[in-house]
């Protein structure tokens, strides 16, 4: 499993970079498309040069697939070390540049990829919540992806997926929004960095966030 939790710059290269856009792009977006009421808000949001973290909230097993498509960008997910226990999840795992990480703990190997991936032209991607959770408010977080914004000395971009869990249909498609906010400026506060996370998606998703 240590494969596939440090992670190379160099593997970042062409390759996954067109195996990511075209499962992402050909594959899922034209899904999305067919079957989904589908519409991105706030592009102008995303910066054109400045390195960034994707957070984004986590509804549905599409997420890693959709974010990639909807923000046009190659996107390095973190991913729990369960996906790359079979052969084909850990084979479309791993051309798609995601990296293992265990849920207990944040080891050495995960920050040291974490870094690399800011050296290519990839942005990390994840999900501050750690599992799916589609409930009515923003809950359930994790400190983890402040800590890596510190880490890394990289700005925060929230991005909210809304209505990825609703079943696809042919008439009458579901509507499925992403919304990008506004970068958030790294700082060595991560409760802060974290805060202003959850305020953003409260403001985005319109569920409810309280401060504890």
């Amino acid at each position: 499993m240590s494969t596939f939790s440090k992670r190379d710059a160099k593997i970042y290269n062409k390759f996954r970079t067109a195996f990511q856009w075209a499962a992402c792009h050909i594959f899922f977006g034209t899904f999305i498309k067919l079957m989904y009421d589908y519409n991105v808000e706030g592009k102008e949001n995303i910066p054109d040069e400045d390195k960034f973290i994707v957070a984004a909230n986590h509804i549905s097993g599409r997420d890693p697939f959709l974010l990639p498509f909807a923000l046009d960008l190659p996107i390095a997910f973190m991913a729990k070390e369960e996906l790359f226990e079979k052969f084909f999840s850990r084979t479309l795992m791993d051309f798609c540049g995601a990296f293992a990480v265990r849920r207990d703990k944040v080891e050495v190997s995960t920050i040291k990829t974490a870094l690399n991936i800011k050296n290519t032209k990839w942005m990390l991607g994840l999900f501050p919540q750690g599992t799916r959770d589609s409930g009515d408010r923003i809950e359930k977080i994790t400190k983890g992806f402040a800590s890596f914004a510190k880490a890394t000395k990289t700005a925060i971009l929230p991005v909210a997926i809304i209505g990825a869990d609703q079943k696809p249909k042919w008439f009458g498609s579901p509507k499925l929004t992403v919304k990008v906010g506004k970068l958030i400026p790294y700082s060595d506060n991560i409760e802060e960095m974290m805060q202003k996370w959850c305020q953003t998606m409260s403001e985005l998703t319109g569920k409810e966030y309280v401060l504890v």
